[in-house]
Parts: C-alpha cells; sequence; structure tokens
C-alpha cells in the first residue's frame, strides 16, 4: 500500500460514494488507474465494503450506551453472537479481555427502551449480569475506524 492507496481510502472514508473521476481528479491519476487500485484494494481485503452512515437521533434513537455483559461459564462464543445479533439495537458488539465478557455498544429510542433491552438480554440465562454506561456525547468519530 502507498500514498495514492492510502489517499484513495482516505477520500472514500469521507464520501464511499465519491466517483473513480473525482478521486483521479484530487491524486493526480486516471479514473481508470483509480479503479484498478480500488479494486486491488477489495482483493486485498484492504477495502471491505461501502456503506452508510446513520444518524440515529434522526431515527428516533436517542440513547447510546455500552452494555458489558457477563456470561454464564460455558457460554460460547458463537451463542453470544447469535444472541446480539437478534437485537436491531446491538450497533457494534466486541469479545473483550478484563472483567466483562463481552461489550455491546447500543442505540435505544430512551432510557425505559435501554431497560428493556438490558432484561431481554439476560432474559435467556445465558447473560449472567451486565453493566452500563449510558453515553453523555460523543468526543471523537472516525468515520470508517
Amino acid at each position: 500500500m502507498d500514498d495514492q492507496d492510502r489517499q484513495i481510502l482516505a477520500l472514500l472514508i469521507e464520501d464511499g460514494r465519491r466517483t473513480y473521476d473525482d478521486i483521479a481528479r484530487r491524486i493526480a491519476l486516471s479514473a481508470p488507474a483509480v479503479k484498478r487500485r480500488v479494486d486491488r484494494l477489495k482483493a486485498r481485503g484492504a477495502l471491505q465494503g461501502f456503506t452508510a452512515v446513520v444518524d440515529h437521533d434522526a431515527l428516533g434513537d436517542h440513547t447510546e450506551a455500552l452494555i458489558e455483559l457477563f456470561y454464564a461459564p460455558g457460554t460460547l462464543l458463537g451463542q453470544v453472537t447469535d444472541t446480539l445479533r437478534r437485537h436491531r439495537e446491538v450497533v457494534e458488539a466486541w469479545s473483550v479481555t478484563g472483567e466483562a465478557d463481552a461489550i455491546a455498544r447500543v442505540r435505544t429510542q430512551d432510557n425505559a427502551d435501554l431497560e428493556r433491552l438490558i432484561m431481554d438480554l439476560q432474559r435467556d440465562g445465558l447473560v449472567q449480569r451486565t453493566r452500563s454506561q449510558v453515553v453523555m456525547s460523543r468526543l471523537v468519530s472516525r468515520a470508517g475506524s
């Protein structure tokens, strides 16, 4: 990966709908050369796809929280993944080291909806307990990271 590849990725992170012509003008390459580079980045797995960025507040999901999940002994990672995928409120989730087994970033309509989600996650018995932090404000956000 060279500087031009990094510039292409930066431009695509800024706007995934940017045309090859637009990128080419900005980094002094031809559009076909940009397309070849993008194809190569996709083939190598450096560029995994294009996505829409959603404003959750505009959709009515005003509460953002991080939920630490503590699972019952013997719970398999696949079970954790399946459980979390069933809840549309889960935006991202990670298995982690430390006290908790996993952390989920969630968006809900309000605190009551967050409480309902936490109860739902605990209902099947895999989650023994949770610890949550409600996000007050976003300090740093890097699209595409």
